[in-house]
């Protein structure tokens, strides 16, 4: 395990709540890597310094303290530019990593399928282009991260020329991951059911909330209480209280400063998010910083261009909360739930459907004896709400949306 030193910057005259929080996330971060902070340094200044951020005094007592304690990484909770990495490899005798990087780190250690894997490739090698000096041609320690899978565990000797090379054919390759998924959501076949996106900050809950949505048959999704514990998107069947099947898919975790890197490498799988009929904001209702991880999550859903799209927020782990705590949340009217527990799990799918129901349109028609075969369908993919026998056939009353219906007028042939 390695032993680290956490770096801090706080601006003079600003509200550092938000740094102060960043850098307790940070420290998290680093225990999901594998390492941990025995040290934590905060240097307070007006302004950033150019050359080393903290100032060089500040980053030459870092050295001094490193040495001391026999510490083997320092980790900065900013994101440091390549002259500055470069200034502090010069005054600091152990590996340095940025908040950037660590996070890359994470990832990759992730990152389970091709996609995933081509996905964090890309994010590490767009970071790392800038810092591969062609005055050394290879591969320095700021490269090495900590317990980093992918290019940076390989420390060859390579020119940026090749890096761009590698960078364009992984462009390629995702380009082609992009095109297959339109496919395959052009093809979610003549009946598609409707998609919910879970999105939100990272360990708020939502692969746990998928676990207790899922069909009993389905398998579960891996969910543990650590930062990006999952990273490849997942999609489950649940079946909501009206009786409609519809489409659950858990999406990559946000988090305070997400490296531009990710969001850019990670939007052909983000795009499931853009293409849902409902997104359900996860909110970790027992953290104290909830209100800023909010606002995080609304900021990339904005960068994606998926504010337009309907959202129910709710928010989960409630049974962490005391009575007193819980008060807040129920005066405002909040959605709160425990998808641990399942506590609240019934008013939160009937919400859903509440909300999908809106783009449903009431049909009123009569199946014939000869189509009876068409209720399985009327069931799995809209609300039937009545059905008569009468002379011939069964009349119906069911909501549905114009897709679904257009399919089944072609199943239900000439209507009575």
């Amino acid at each position: 395990m390695e032993r680290a030193v956490l770096v801090g910057l706080r601006i003079k005259g600003k509200d550092n709540c938000a740094r102060d929080s960043s850098l307790e996330e940070l420290k998290r971060l680093l225990e999901t890597a594998g390492g941990r902070a025995e040290r934590v340094v905060v240097q307070e200044r007006s302004s950033r310094d150019a050359a080393t951020l903290l100032g060089k005094g500040k980053v030459e007592e870092i050295a001094r303290l490193v040495k001391q304690e026999g510490l083997n990484l320092v980790v900065v909770n900013e994101d440091l530019s390549p002259s500055q990495m470069q200034n502090w490899q010069e005054l600091v005798p152990v590996k340095i990593i940025d908040r950037t990087r660590l996070i890359l780190d994470i990832f990759a250690r992730r990152a389970r399928t091709r996609e995933g894997k081509l996905q964090v490739e890309l994010a590490q090698l767009t970071y790392l282009l800038p810092r591969v000096t062609e005055k050394y041609g290879r591969f320095e320690q700021q490269i090495g991260g900590i317990g980093t899978r992918g290019p940076g565990e390989r420390k060859l000797e390579i020119s940026q020329r090749r890096f761009r090379d590698r960078i364009t054919r992984l462009k390629r390759e995702m380009e082609g991951v992009r095109r297959q998924r339109s496919l395959h959501r052009e093809n979610r076949g003549r009946f598609p059911l409707p998609l919910v996106a879970l999105v939100g900050y990272t360990n708020a809950g939502k692969s746990t909330l998928l676990n207790t949505l899922r069909a009993k048959a389905a398998p579960a999704v891996y969910a543990d209480d650590k930062l990006f514990a999952t990273l490849d998107p997942t999609t489950r069947r649940a079946r909501l209280p009206g009786g409609r099947t519809a489409l659950f898919t858990d999406t990559v975790g946000f988090i305070q400063h997400l490296p531009t890197h990710l969001v850019t490498a990670f939007r052909a799988t983000l795009e499931e998010v853009q293409d849902a009929d409902q997104l359900v904001h996860v909110i970790d209702a027992s953290n104290p910083e909830w209100p800023a991880q909010r606002n995080v999550v609304k900021e990339v859903l904005k960068n994606l261009g998926a504010e337009r799209l309907p959202v129910l927020e709710f928010f989960n782990k409630f049974d962490r909360l005391g009575e007193s705590e819980r008060g807040p949340f129920r005066r405002e009217g909040r959605l709160t739930a425990s998808a641990q527990t399942g506590e609240g799990i019934s008013a939160f799918l009937e919400a859903v459907e509440k909300t999908l129901d809106a783009g449903l349109t009431e049909r009123e028609f009569v199946v014939p004896y000869a189509r009876r075969r068409v209720f399985p369908l009327l069931h799995e993919h809209g609300r039937l709400l009545s059905q008569i026998p009468v002379e011939g056939g069964t009349r119906v009353r069911v909501k549905i949306d114009d897709q679904n219906w257009g399919a089944l007028r072609k199943e239900l042939g000439e209507l009575p």
